[in-house]
């Protein structure tokens, strides 16, 4: 596996020799997972200070829903969800915040308050302006692969060859970014697993993962309670199953383990401590 060292402000990231895990924190009523757990202040908080403690590598903030056919909110409702979250922990805690939107007003917020990721789902096309954020923060960027918007996403999408359109994507939008002023020193592409995918998809590209070293920067993986894990499990006359069933969060640790062995330095996942059980023993395997 190809290792990568990403040092900003007082970061430092090390990826390849040991996996890392994002914990997430969804400050929004509506979430997939956990939606309205963590939407009050307070609550939301205190389950970032779990999550560090839990040995989170990096806290990833949102304050928009991203799931199949959620309506979008204004940047300023957006900025108001997390930006009191993301001062209150960064002074609670010493890893890295991220901040998951894909606005530049809500970013600049975020990382006045304490934020020093921007996590953008769409990379950079729903605001070129973001581009502009992460230069004149200098903030690693993760872009995603996504095919339509969250609202879209879902409805029958179909690639001709799913890798492949995933690598041109991202070869396009690297290219976009550095052309705004981003070096590649500082982007981490996220496949972007359940973003206007099947299920089929999304197994595909767990298993192909490796192609995308191609592109020679780190991977982050997104699969934590995803509905291709639900979709899986759940009985064939159920429509779905919860999120937080514990079935799922075994599901969800073998997508973990599957990704690591295929080749991703970062993990985003609910369940840190799990988790980390999970990348003790696979790294150890890997490495072995």
């Amino acid at each position: 596996m190809k290792t990568y060292r990403i040092s900003w402000g007082d970061h430092t990231l090390e990826l390849g020799k040991r996996t890392r895990v994002m914990g997430i924190l969804n400050v929004t009523p509506d979430s997939f997972s956990d939606g309205g757990h963590f939407f009050k202040h307070d609550n939301a908080v205190a389950q970032g200070e779990k999550l560090a403690e839990a040995g989170a590598d990096i806290i990833d903030i949102g304050g928009e829903s991203t799931r199949p056919f959620s309506e979008p909110i204004s940047d300023e409702e957006e900025a108001r969800r997390v930006a009191p979250v993301i001062e209150s922990l960064a002074k609670r805690v010493s890893v890295p915040i991220s901040v998951d939107t894909t606005k530049a007003v809500v970013a600049t917020r975020a990382i006045d308050a304490g934020a020093s990721i921007i996590n953008d789902i769409s990379s950079l096309r729903v605001d070129p302006e973001l581009a502009d954020v992460a230069v004149k923060f200098d903030v690693p960027i993760i872009l995603m692969h996504m095919k339509g918007t969250p609202k879209t996403m879902q409805l029958a999408p179909t690639y001709d060859d799913l890798l492949g359109e995933i690598i041109a994507f991202f070869e396009k939008v690297m290219a976009d970014a550095e052309a705004r002023g981003i070096p590649k020193s500082r982007v981490i592409i996220d496949p972007g697993i359940g973003f206007g995918k099947t299920v089929r998809d999304n197994l595909l590209l767990i298993r192909e993962l490796g192609r995308l070293e191609s592109l020679d920067v780190p991977i982050l993986v997104g699969s934590s309670r995803k509905s291709f894990i639900r979709n899986i499990l759940k009985d064939e006359d159920e429509t779905d199953i919860s999120p937080e069933l514990p079935e799922v969060e075994t599901g969800t640790q073998a997508s973990v383990a599957a990704s690591i062995l295929n080749g991703a330095h970062i993990v985003r996942v609910h369940n840190v401590a799990n988790t980390l059980t999970t990348v003790k023993i696979i790294d150890a395997i890997r490495e072995s």
